[in-house]
């Protein structure tokens, strides 16, 4: 089975180019589910209810929330009733909406999909994510999921890496997302789980992280608080294929990243 997951859409120009090469993307690697980190959808922060139903035409099957999952207000209410839209898994209290997910694929495999948001470096406080994804793999594996995809968005590599370790042999694949930059360490680590440090950016190319370039060297120099605003122009799609065995072991994880129109 083959899983294609898109790092961060960022903005109209993340989206249009996900339009543009997701089918491309479909001819080559026939993927049974699309799984894309959406949390910056919405003008380069947050999403909207419009969007998600947006995305969901467009073939996505499910997608995952991070830090700026509480951007847009009217998401909140609609968290609660579309689960395959998923916010952190490890925030605090009881929050709307839901931190996992399982989707069914169209011959019939079920695959679990988790959200797990990072400690370091980041201004919000979740619980520990080693602890609480652990026990949601292990919850989904006693219910018979073998497919298990975990988006660990996190600022830190090395707290990527030490959750892709402690994780290894227990879900099928430790994705990171956050920094917007594609990393080259993509491995299948000894208990069969594929990893990768970061996925990269779905959005603008000519940015800083998505980011209009004048807006964010401002506030680099100037140290005032400028409001940020994602920038137009060309964009890119960013992120891996995953080929999974039955049992849910990863057999094979390949980067993609795609820059400006198809063909």
């Amino acid at each position: 089975m083959n899983i294609l997951f898109f790092g961060d859409i960022v903005g109209r120009p993340g989206r249009a180019a996900l339009a543009a090469w997701l089918p491309i993307l479909r001819g080559i690697h026939q993927p049974e589910l699309v799984l894309a980190n959406a949390e910056n959808a919405a003008g380069g922060m947050g999403l909207t209810p419009d969007i998600a139903e947006d995305l969901f035409d467009l073939g996505v099957d499910a997608m995952t929330l991070s830090n700026h999952a509480w951007a847009k207000r009217e998401l909140i209410p609609y968290l609660d009733h579309e689960p395959r839209v998923i916010r952190p898994l490890n925030l605090p209290g009881v929050p709307p909406g839901g931190g996992s997910v399982v989707v069914e694929t169209a011959t019939g495999i079920k695959v679990g999909l988790m959200s797990l948001l990072g400690r370091v470096f980041l201004t919000m406080h979740p619980e520990d994510p080693f602890r609480v994804g652990l026990a949601e793999a292990l919850r989904m594996r006693q219910l018979g999921i073998r497919h298990i995809i975990v988006d660990f968005h996190a600022e830190a590599t090395s707290e990527k890496a030490a959750l892709g370790w402690y994780l290894d042999g227990k879900v099928s694949a430790v994705l990171g997302t956050h920094t917007h930059v594609q990393t080259a360490d993509e491995r299948i680590l000894p208990q069969g789980t594929a990893y990768l440090t970061d996925l990269g950016m779905t959005g603008p190319v000519n940015s800083v992280i998505g980011v209009q370039v004048e807006l964010a060297v401002e506030r680099f120099t100037t140290q005032l608080p400028v409001r940020f605003a994602p920038a137009s122009g060309p964009a890119c799609v960013a992120g891996a294929v995953l080929r999974l065995a039955d049992d849910g072991r990863a057999l094979g994880i390949e980067r993609f990243y795609h820059q400006g129109e198809p063909g």
